[in-house]
């Protein structure tokens, strides 16, 4: 930008002093304090110049982020369980379920974790199964007697496709995975998770006990480092809910463990919570000094 000639005519000033004022005015060019001078518009040229620059890319997070924990309030298992009761005073003891979040130190875009098992005390009875099979055959009679609700091919394919899926879980024996896959069920069940896969254990060979596997049992999935699962009734003693979460943290150290040749994963926090209250960091106690009896907390 040129700097403005300023002329005793315009500025009413005497030469000389016009003369000491370009001066300066070219001093302050030449001193990179062009900030100072401003257009008509009121924005300097230092602004024009920022907004030219190519700005800086944020640096992306390749983990998850994980807090310090130091300094965080922690809570043993009973005391979680006692203020998560005062949450839920007057509701069913069967209605509100117990939460438990696990929360992974683990990269982002990687392999995760998933997988089911069976807790030692059942969360969810009501469960409803369909078994994709031969409907005469004697794999569809050893599914009904074990408890599944919708069995067969055709009369199941055509009830999915229009959009009348009334179950929770979906098995397959491996005689019918020919005709599952040839009716394009993937895109009707992939979305919700429930189409039957190799990899998943959902094309059985012994229906049977896949089923009665899958009555009261528990499915978790690994979403943004987190792992998330039922892990109790409201009614639930304290140890039967420390020998459901000790289950569950059996089953996940296997799953990381069987990953671990792929990526590293480790536990960073557990945090148990319920359907109406917020969650309880847990620091691996089941009693503190200060805990009530585990028999005053399993009375409603």
């Amino acid at each position: 930008m040129a700097t403005p000639i300023l002329t005793p005519r315009i500025c009413g000033l005497h030469l000389r002093t016009a003369v000491q004022l370009n001066a300066h005015l070219a001093a302050l060019r030449h001193a990179n304090l062009s900030p100072f001078v401003r257009h008509a518009s009121g924005k300097s040229i230092g602004d024009n110049r920022a907004r030219d620059q190519p700005k800086k890319k944020k640096k992306q997070r390749i983990e998850f982020k994980s807090y310090n924990l130091k300094d965080a309030v922690q809570f043993s298992l009973c005391d979680a369980i006692r203020y998560i009761k005062a949450f839920e005073v007057g509701r069913s003891p069967t209605s509100p379920k117990y939460d438990l979040a696990v929360k992974l130190r683990t990269i982002k875009n990687g392999p995760t974790v998933r997988n089911r098992l069976r807790l030692p005390y059942a969360v969810d009875t009501s469960i409803r199964i369909c078994v994709i099979c031969p409907p005469e055959s004697e794999h569809a009679e050893a599914a009904k007697e074990a408890g599944a609700s919708v069995v067969g091919e055709d009369n199941v394919f055509d009830a999915i496709k229009d959009g009348r899926i009334e179950f929770d879980r979906c098995i397959c024996h491996q005689d019918s995975v020919a005709k599952m896959n040839k009716a394009g069920l993937g895109r009707f069940l992939g979305p919700r998770g429930l189409m039957p896969s190799a990899k998943f254990g959902t094309i059985v060979k012994d229906v049977k006990s896949s089923v009665k596997g899958l009555v009261g049992g528990s499915e978790y999935r690994e979403r943004n480092g987190v792992l998330r699962m039922a892990i109790g009734q409201l009614g639930f003693t304290p140890e039967q809910l420390q020998a459901n979460i000790k289950t569950f943290m059996t089953e996940i150290k296997k799953d990381i463990g069987a990953l671990s040749d792929r990526v590293n994963k480790d536990i960073h926090e557990v945090v148990l919570s319920s359907t109406h209250a917020p969650g309880f960091s847990l620091n691996g106690d089941f009693r503190s000094p200060d805990s009530p009896s585990a028999r005053e907390l399993s009375v409603l």
